[in-house]
Formats: structure tokens, C-alpha cells, sequence
């Protein structure tokens, strides 16, 4: 189930609670929202929508579904949205939010959505660097510093060591 889909349902759920301690029950908008938030907490509708609901159902409304409205319709969390944008991931990690998006099109925030609320990415923009290196590249690395010692001096290896010391342990085997 995708994020839009997860937020309709909620708040269906919260307007069927409207409706039945409403209609139901004759609790005052004021209790109806109380009892929404301590129901629902921080995902509750806000204020003003626990009036307006309570309002529309007192006069008689007895769908609790939106009604079609004009206007373009929400793009954002649609599974091939969703696909698009791990395929662009998956292929190119260092992509940032805005590269994406104008690869496919889409707002920045609503990709960082799709990244961090449906795929479950915490970070897109940082550069993947293997932690531990394999003999080869540890020989490889060191023959590299022994090499420029030989040739430049000891200030230029420790350079050069200090400045590959970020992204290997070194003095691990």
C-alpha cells in the first residue's frame, strides 16, 4: 500500500469515527474532536476539520468519501512513480533529489517522499565507499604510499595516507 493510499484510509477511518460519534452518539463537535484525538493522537484531523465533518454529517451527509472536485489529479505516490524513481536509485545512488525529479518529472519533495516514506531511504546523496578493502587493494594502497615516499619524501606519503585514511582501515587486516 503506497502513502496516499495509507492517508486516504486514515482519514476515512477518522470521518466513519466523525459520523458514528456524531450521528450516533449526539456528542458536541467539541467532544467528537476530543475524542478523535485521543483516539487518533498525532495522526487526528485537525480542529477545524472535526467541526467542518461534524457540521456535514449533522445536515444530513452520509458519505464520508471526498467528492470529485476539478483540477488535476495527485500523481505523487502512484506505483509507477514509485518504480520509476527506485529504478533511477538503484541505478545511480548518487543522484541527488532535484536530478531525479527532473528525470521523471516530478516535484523534488514528492521524490524525497516516494525515497524516504515508501522505499524507506534514509540518505540519497551520499557517496558509497567500500569500509573494508580486499588484500589487493590494501597491497595495492601501500605500495602506492611506500611509492611516493620513495619518490617525494615522507610529508607527501603521510599526505597521501592521511588523505586515503577516510575511506579504509588501513591498519586493519
Amino acid at each position: 500500500m503506497n502513502l496516499v493510499m495509507k492517508m486516504e484510509a486514515r482519514k476515512i477511518a477518522q470521518r466513519y469515527a466523525v459520523f458514528f460519534i456524531c450521528v450516533k452518539l449526539g456528542d458536541s463537535a467539541t467532544i467528537t474532536n476530543g475524542k478523535l484525538q485521543q483516539t487518533f493522537g498525532d495522526h487526528a484531523m485537525s480542529r477545524a476539520q472535526a467541526f467542518r465533518w461534524h457540521k456535514m454529517f449533522s445536515e444530513g451527509r452520509t458519505l464520508v468519501e471526498n467528492e470529485q472536485r476539478s483540477g488535476r489529479p495527485s500523481a505523487t505516490g502512484t506505483d509507477d512513480n514509485t518504480a520509476r524513481v527506485r529504478e533511477l536509485f538503484l541505478a545511480d545512488r548518487k543522484l541527488t533529489f532535484r536530478m531525479i525529479a527532473d528525470e521523471v518529472n516530478m516535484y523534488p519533495e514528492t521524490v524525497r517522499l516516494i525515497l524516504t516514506e515508501e522505499l524507506g531511504m534514509r540518505k540519497i546523496c551520499d557517496k558509497m565507499v567500500p569500509r573494508n578493502l580486499t588484500e589487493q587493494q590494501r597491497d595495492a594502497r601501500l605500495s602506492a604510499v611506500f611509492d611516493i615516499q620513495m619518490h617525494y619524501g615522507e610529508v607527501a606519503a603521510l599526505i597521501y595516507l592521511i588523505s586515503h585514511l577516510a575511506t579504509s582501515f588501513y591498519f586493519k587486516k
